[in-house]
């Protein structure tokens, strides 16, 4: 079973909200999840990004892989620096 980092979307029609949750990769978007480790607010200005660190971490340890947008997201929190030292 491949386990992901990725975004699963909240929040009404055209205001949306994300999650970063450690997923399956089998598992659909918006469905089942291992755990939330996160979350993401574009909307607001300057965007929010909340992340616990330790859980993130503990993923990575376990072998989970980031989607692409999350990645990202990841670099611009200064997460996968503190991984990779």
């Amino acid at each position: 079973m491949a386990v992901k980092f990725r975004l699963s979307r909240h929040g009404s029609k055209k205001r949306p909200f994300y999650r970063i949750v450690v997923a399956s990769s089998n598992s659909p978007r918006d469905g089942r999840f291992i755990e939330r480790v996160g979350f993401y607010d574009p909307l607001k200005e300057p965007m929010v990004i909340s992340l616990d660190r330790e859980k993130v971490k503990n993923w990575y340890k376990r072998g989970a892989k980031p989607t692409r947008t999350v990645e990202n997201l990841f670099k611009k929190e200064g997460v996968l620096s503190e991984i990779t030292q």
